[in-house]
C-alpha cells in the first residue's frame, strides 16, 4: 500500500489554498514526502516505526510516524493518500497529553462538521476519511509551530499468491528521516519467509508457532521495498474469529491457476477515460496490454468513444490481423482534460463487448451509468493507483465482465484475464451460515468467509471450471484455528458487496463501518481532545473514556431538544422585523462606529472603529472606471416570461394577494453594470494575445503549471467563453471538480459558474454532492434550492429552501434563515404553474413575498472568513456591517464573520441615482495558508416581481483589507 502512498506524493498541505491532485502522472522514484503550499518551510516526517504481522494470506500493517512542524505558526495538516484494491483502514491514533488516543467511528458529515467547529475552539481533532473511491484523507489539528504529532495508521489487506507463496510488500520510500526508522515484522506458520529488499539484511529467528525480525537504522534515508515471500499452505485454510458477539469465518481456498480461452468479439466499444485524472493512469502498461488483446482478436472493428465532461463522437477503427496502430496513435494523442461523466455514453446494440479504461472517478453529470443487455460484457481496465476499484468492479459484474487490473510488475497478466476464463462462482448454498461471500477467485486463491449460525456449517459452491459446472463442498467448524483478521475480510467483502448500489445501501454501509470502526463512503474515523466534545456532539469516547463520558452526559439536560424548539419563534420574530423594515414602519437606526476585531491566519488583530464614510475612500475606483456589460444568467422558468431588460413588470394583483405581498410601485428604469474579472496573471496576456484558434492549446501548454489553481481553469474558461468557445469553456471549468476530492468550497466555486454559463442542470449534481458533504451548513441547502429552481424544479426548491429556517444552525451563520425565505417567497409568487405548489408544511406566518427594486447578495468560498458588502447609495451614504439600515430604505443583513456568506442588501424602492457595490476582505481566522478567496456576487432588479433580471460576476480578493468595486447601477 505504502509504495501508493509514498509514490502518490501524499499531501501534508497545511490548508493548501487550492486542491492537490492525488497522483502526479508518472510514479516518479522518490518524490516528496510532505508538501506544504505556501508554508515558509515544508512539515517533514522525522520518524517512522512499522510493526507487521503476517497470517495466512493475510497481513496487518501499523504505522506509527511522527511530523515536525519548523514554521512558527501552528497549522492544519491534511495528509491524501490511495489504498489498493484488498486493504482496508483498520485502525487510526493521534497523540494526546503524551499518549496515543484511538479514533472511533462517526457518521461521516458529522465528523467534518465536528471537526470544523472544535477547529475554531482551537482545541485538537482529527478526522480520517474516505473521499472518492479508495482515496482517503486524514486531517490533523494543530501541529504546533516547532513541534510534532505523532499519528498511527493501522491497515489490513489480503495477500496475493506468487506462485506458491503469499507476498507482502512493504514500501520504504520516506527519504531521510533524522530519529531513524525502526521495524519488527512477525510471521505466522512453519516456513521460514524469504526477504529482500533495500533497507538491509532482515534475519528471521523462530518465535513461538511463527517467526520474528526486527531491525533498527537511525539516520536512516529510507527507499525502495521490502518484498517478503511467505510459503502458503497447498491445502484449503479455514479460520474463525469471534468479534461483535458473532462468529466469523474465512476460507482460503487454492485453486489451479490454469485459464482456459474464451469466445473473442468482433465489435468492441472502447470506453476511453480522457478526463483529466485519466492522466494519472500507467497508460503506456494499459497500451502493453491492449497490444496483446487487440491482436489475439486478429480482425475486428474498434469503437472509440472519449469520456470527459461529456462524451465526444464516436470513432471507427479497424483491426486487421492484430494491427491497430491508427488506434494505438489516436489514442497516444489523446488530451486528458476535464471532469469524469463516466456514464455520460449510449451503448449500441451490434456491440458484442465493452472496454471501460479509467481511475473510475465518477464526478460530474447527473447521468446514471448504462445497463448492458445480458449478451453484452464490460470489462473495467484500471492502472491508476487512486482508482475507485468498487465502483469499477461493481459496473463490471454487474454487466457480466469483471475488473482488470494493470500491474507493471506482472506485463501481460491482464491481457491474459481478458482473453480468458478461470474458474467462476456461479452460485452458494449454506447451511449452518449466512451472509456467505466470496472473492472473483483470481491467482490461484478463492476467498469464502461468512457468519457462522450453528457450531458447525457446510457450505456448496457452484464453480464453473474450464466451461464445466464442478461443485466444492466446504464443512466449517466453530472451532477451527482463529485469526485475528477473518472477520475484516468478512467486513471488506460485504463492503464491496453494498458499494456495487451505493445509494440504496448508504444506511447498510454506514452501520457496517460503525460497527468494524472502519472508514467509509458513510463513515469517519474521529479523535477528539477534550471529554466535554465527545458529550456535546453525542460521540461514542474510546472505551478508556466510557465511564467519565456516561457520567458527564447524565448532568446535561437537553438543550438540542430545547433550542429546536426555539428555532421557529426566533425565525418569526425576525421576519416580522424585517416585515416591519419593508412597509416602511421600522425605526432608521443612526449610523455609530463600530469596534470590530479584523482576524487574520492565526491571530486575532485589533481594528480602529470604523464610521459610516460619506464620501468615497481614495482606494475606491472613480466612477468613471470602464465597465464590461455582464452577460445576463438564465431566470428559471419559475420567475415568468422575460420582460424588457432592467425594466420591472408588476405581476397582477391575484398573484399578490395569493402570496400576501401587496402592491408596491416601480421604481422605473434600472441600468446595471457589473465590472468584469480582469486577473493580472502571466498566463493572461499571453492567452489574449493569441487568436481564438490557438487559445485552447495555450492553455494546455500553461496548465502544468497551475494544476492546483482553481482560479486558473476559471480565468481560462472565461476567456473561452469570450471568444464563443462555449463547449471548451465548459470542459476547462469542469477541472474544479478533478481538484481536490470532495473540496466543498471548490464545488460551491463550479456550481455557480455553471449556473452563471446557463447550465444548471450541470450544477445539480454538484450542489446536491455539496449538501451531501456539508449538511451542517445552511448554504448547501440554499444553493440546491436556487440551482433546482433554475432548472424548473420548485417545489423541490421551497423545500430545500424552507429546511434553512426549520433547522438550528451555528451561530456565524446569522439571519441566513431570512435570505433564503426572501428566496422562498419570491419563488412562490411567481405566475401560476401547471402543477400547483405544496406549501402545507411552512409556517404561514412566514409566507409574505417582498418584492424589491434592488437586492444584492455576496457568498464567498472561504471558510472562517469575513467579506463584507458595501453600498454607496446616490447622497454618498454607505450601507455596510456598521450602518446596515439607510435613510432611503436600504437595508443589510447581519454582518457573517465566520462563514461563506451570504450577506443581502436589499432596495425597497430605489431613489434615482448612480450606486455603488464593493466588496472588502476584512480578514480570515483560519490555521491553514491560504490564496485568493472567490467571490460571488448576484444583483436582482425586481426581485419578487414578474420580469425580474439577475446578473452575477465574479471577482477575487487576495488579502485582509482588500477592496474591490464589483459595479454600479444606475437608477433612471
Amino acid at each position: 500500500m505504502w509504495t501508493k502512498f509514498m509514490a502518490a506524493c501524499l499531501l501534508l498541505a497545511a490548508g493548501a489554498a487550492q486542491a492537490q491532485r492525488i497522483t502526479p502522472p508518472l510514479l516518479p522514484p522518490m518524490p516528496p514526502l510532505i508538501v506544504v503550499q505556501g508554508a515558509e518551510q515544508p512539515v517533514r516526517l522525522q520518524s517512522l516505526k512499522v510493526d507487521a504481522a503476517l497470517g495466512g494470506g493475510m497481513a496487518q500493517t501499523t504505522l506509527r510516524m511522527v511530523f515536525f512542524n519548523p514554521n512558527h505558526r501552528p497549522l492544519e495538516g491534511r495528509l491524501q493518500f490511495p489504498l489498493l484494491p484488498g486493504q482496508q483502514i483498520s485502525g487510526f491514533s493521534l497523540d494526546l497529553e503524551g499518549k496515543m488516543r484511538a479514533a472511533v467511528p462517526v457518521e461521516k458529515a458529522r465528523g467534518r462538521q465536528i471537526l470544523e467547529a472544535i477547529e475554531r475552539t482551537r482545541a485538537d481533532p482529527a478526522l480520517l476519511e474516505q473521499t472518492q473511491g479508495n482515496n482517503f484523507q486524514l486531517r490533523i489539528f494543530p501541529i504546533p509551530a516547532q513541534g510534532t504529532r505523532t499519528v498511527e495508521l493501522t491497515y489490513t489487506e489480503a495477500l496475493n499468491r506468487e506462485g506458491s507463496n503469499w507476498a507482502y510488500r512493504l514500501p520504504l520510500a520516506y527519504g531521510e528521516l533524522a530519529d531513524g526508522i525502526a521495524l519488527r515484522v512477525t510471521v505466522a506458520g512453519a516456513a521460514a519467509p524469504q526477504a529482500s529488499g533495500s533497507i538491509g539484511d532482515i534475519v528471521f529467528a523462530r518465535s513461538g508457532d511463527g517467526y520474528a525480525a526486527q531491525l533498527v537504522r537511525a539516520n536512516y534515508a529510507a527507499s525502495g521495498t521490502l518484498k517478503l515471500l511467505v510459503p502458503a499452505s497447498a491445502e484449503p485454510q479455514i479460520y474463525v474469529q469471534q468479534f461483535g458477539g458473532e462468529t466469523f469465518f474465512l476460507a482460503e481456498i487454492p485453486l489451479s491457476e490454469q485459464r482456459t480461452p474464451r469466445a473473442l468479439p468482433k465489435v468492441v466499444g472502447l470506453l476511453w477515460d480522457s478526463s483529466g485524472s485519466g492522466a494519472n493512469r500507467q497508460r503506456e502498461a494499459e497500451l502493453l496490454e491492449l497490444d496483446r488483446y487487440f491482436k489475439a482478436l486478429g480482425n475486428a472493428e474498434v469503437r472509440l468513444t472519449r469520456l470527459r465532461d461529456r462524451a465526444e463522437a464516436m470513432q471507427r477503427f479497424r483491426i486487421v490481423n492484430g494491427d491497430w496502430q491508427s488506434l494505438r496513435t489516436a489514442l497516444l494523442d489523446t488530451v486528458y482534460d476535464g471532469a469524469s461523466a463516466l456514464a455520460d455514453w449510449q451503448p449500441q446494440s451490434d456491440v458484442n463487448e465493452y472496454l471501460l479504461v479509467s481511475d473510475g472517478l465518477l464526478n460530474y453529470g447527473g447521468k446514471k451509468f448504462p445497463q448492458l443487455p445480458p449478451r453484452q460484457r464490460l470489462y473495467a481496465l484500471s492502472s491508476a493507483v487512486s482508482a475507485d476499484t468498487s465502483r469499477l468492479s461493481a459496473l463490471a459484474e454487474r454487466n457480466g465482465g469483471k475488473l482488470v487490473t494493470v500491474q507493471t510488475d506482472r506485463p501481460g497478466a491482464a491481457a491474459e484475464t481478458l482473453l480468458t476464463d478461470g474458474v467462476q462462482v456461479r452460485g452458494i448454498s449454506a447451511t449452518g451460515a449466512t451472509e456467505v461471500l466470496t472473492d472473483d477467485g483470481q491467482q490461484g486463491m478463492l476467498r469464502v468467509t461468512g457468519k457462522l449460525v450453528a457450531p458447525a456449517a457446510h457450505v456448496t459452491l457452484d464453480l464453473v471450471r474450464h466451461g464445466q459446472a464442478s461443485p466444492l463442498l466446504l464443512d466449517v467448524s466453530a472451532q477451527a484455528p482463529a485469526h485475528p483478521m477473518a472477520a475484516r475480510v468478512w467486513a471488506g467483502r460485504k463492503l464491496h458487496q453494498l458499494d456495487a448500489d451505493y445509494e440504496l445501501n448508504r444506511a447498510a454501509i454506514r452501520r457496517l463501518g460503525a460497527q468494524f470502526g472502519m472508514p467509509t463512503r458513510e463513515t469517519s474515523l474521529l479523535v477528539l481532545e477534550r471529554l466535554e466534545d465527545y458529550v456535546r456532539y453525542d460521540v461514542p469516547p474510546p472505551a478508556e473514556l466510557q465511564a467519565a463520558f456516561d457520567a458527564l452526559k447524565s448532568v446535561r439536560g437537553a438543550a438540542l431538544t430545547q433550542r429546536r424548539g426555539k428555532q421557529m419563534e426566533r425565525v418569526v420574530q425576525q421576519f416580522e422585523q424585517k416585515l416591519a423594515w419593508w412597509n416602511g414602519s421600522s425605526p432608521k437606526l443612526p449610523p455609530k462606529p463600530v469596534e470590530r476585531e479584523a482576524v487574520a491566519a492565526g491571530a486575532w488583530e485589533p481594528m480602529r472603529p470604523v464610521p459610516a464614510p460619506v464620501a468615497l475612500p481614495a482606494t475606491a475606483p472613480a466612477l468613471a472606471m470602464p465597465f464590461a456589460e455582464a452577460a445576463p444568467l438564465q431566470r428559471a422558468p419559475s420567475f415568468g416570461a422575460s420582460a424588457p431588460a432592467m425594466r420591472f413588470v408588476e405581476a397582477s394583483d391575484a398573484q399578490r394577494a395569493a402570496a400576501g405581498a401587496g402592491r408596491d410601485k416601480s421604481a422605473g428604469e434600472i441600468a446595471v453594470s457589473l465590472k468584469r474579472w480582469d486577473s493580472n496573471a502571466q498566463y493572461i496576456a499571453r492567452m489574449k494575445a493569441a487568436s481564438t484558434d490557438q487559445l485552447y492549446a495555450i492553455y494546455l501548454d500553461e496548465r502544468p503549471s497551475y494544476l492546483n489553481s482553481s482560479a486558473f481553469y476559471i480565468d481560462v474558461a472565461d476567456l473561452l467563453l469570450e471568444r464563443g468557445k462555449r463547449e471548451l469553456a465548459l470542459r476547462v471549468l469542469s477541472n474544479l471538480a478533478e481538484m481536490d476530492l470532495e473540496n466543498r468550497q471548490i464545488l460551491r466555486i463550479l456550481g455557480y459558474r455553471l449556473l452563471q454559463a446557463g447550465q444548471p442542470d450541470l450544477a445539480v449534481p454538484i450542489f446536491e454532492k455539496v449538501r451531501e458533504l456539508a449538511e451542517e451548513e445552511p448554504q448547501s441547502f440554499r444553493d440546491l434550492g436556487l440551482a433546482y429552481a433554475a432548472v424548473g424544479r420548485t417545489q423541490d426548491a421551497i423545500d430545500q429552501l424552507y429546511e434553512v429556517v426549520t433547522r438550528p444552525w451555528d451561530g456565524r451563520f446569522a439571519e441566513i434563515e431570512l435570505i433564503a425565505l426572501a428566496d422562498m417567497n419570491a419563488l412562490i409568487a411567481a405566475p401560476p404553474r401547471k402543477v400547483k405548489l405544496d406549501t402545507s408544511r411552512i409556517d404561514p406566518r412566514l409566507l409574505k413575498n417582498m418584492p424589491l427594486d434592488l437586492r444584492v447578495v455576496l457568498t464567498w468560498d472561504a471558510d472562517d472568513s469575513d467579506m463584507d458588502l458595501w453600498v454607496t447609495d446616490p447622497t454618498g451614504e454607505r450601507c455596510f456591517y456598521g450602518n446596515r439600515m439607510t435613510p432611503q430604505g436600504g437595508r443589510l443583513s447581519l454582518d457573517f464573520t465566520g462563514g461563506y456568506g451570504p450577506e443581502e442588501f436589499s432596495l425597497r424602492r430605489a431613489m434615482p441615482g448612480k450606486y455603488k457595490v464593493e466588496a472588502n476582505f476584512f480578514g480570515a481566522h483560519r490555521q491553514v495558508v491560504a490564496g485568493a478567496t472567490t467571490l460571488q456576487l448576484k444583483l436582482t432588479s425586481g426581485f419578487g416581481r414578474t420580469g425580474s433580471h439577475d446578473q452575477m460576476v465574479t471577482v477575487r480578493l487576495q488579502g485582509r483589507g482588500e477592496t474591490v468595486l464589483v459595479g454600479e447601477f444606475e437608477v433612471k
